[in-house]
């Protein structure tokens, strides 16, 4: 065998949904192509790590401190959108049905796996909400169990405050992550969103 195929292999195998098979097809794909295009794929993922950071605002990946959505005049700021990892933004923004800011959490409440309160991003978004003051907060956090709890957990943190807690519709799929839920379903989810609560102060509360 060749050590340095194999090792490639074993990286690209390391790679989500990616098996030994892919891993081994990709491998040999990327053999057969010039020096040129397997440079620039190597820079690439190099350039990645060099160049992208978190967003200290939303915690959305960014080249910048801000990212473009934080930074944007022609986003909602009256509207935070709660989901658990980065590529829940880009799904959302995929379906382009949806003009306000978001919140990344970092994950999603899983006690039995370790991920407590203090291991989310969830007392920055206390501390957003009190300095913004936004009117809603949409909590987009897919269908799983743990998903379920998080939300829960979300919206009895803000009962008090005068804001708007709202999720998907129940058009998602039971257990599924947001990252592969179709844009249909998804942007029919966001449009028909339904309210957890409303806070006390609120004149909508009925």
């Amino acid at each position: 065998m060749i050590p340095s195929l194999e090792n490639l292999v074993e990286a690209l195998s390391q790679l989500p949904t990616i098996g030994k098979k892919s891993a081994w097809r990709l491998a040999l794909f990327l053999l057969e192509q010039n020096q040129e295009q397997v440079e620039n794929l190597a820079n690439c993922i190099g350039e990645i790590k060099e160049k992208i950071c978190v967003c200290s605002e939303c915690f959305n990946y960014s080249e910048e401190e801000l990212c473009s959505i934080c930074t944007s005049a022609t986003r909602d700021r009256s509207v935070i959108c709660v989901v658990e990892k980065p590529m829940d933004v880009f799904t959302i923004e995929r379906s382009g049905r949806y003009r306000g800011l978001y919140h990344v959490l970092g994950g999603v409440l899983s006690p039995i796996n370790g991920v407590t309160v203090d291991k989310l991003r969830i007392e920055e978004l206390k501390q957003r909400v009190a300095k913004a003051k936004p009117e809603e907060l949409i909590l987009g956090l897919g269908g799983s169990a743990d998903a379920e709890t998080t939300a829960l957990y979300l919206s009895r943190l803000f009962t008090q405050s005068p804001l708007r807690i709202t999720r998907f519709a129940r058009g998602l799929p039971a257990g599924m992550e947001l990252e592969y839920v179709d844009q249909v379903t998804l942007s029919q989810a966001l449009n028909e969103r339904i309210a957890i609560h409303y806070s006390t102060g609120n004149k909508d509360n009925s």
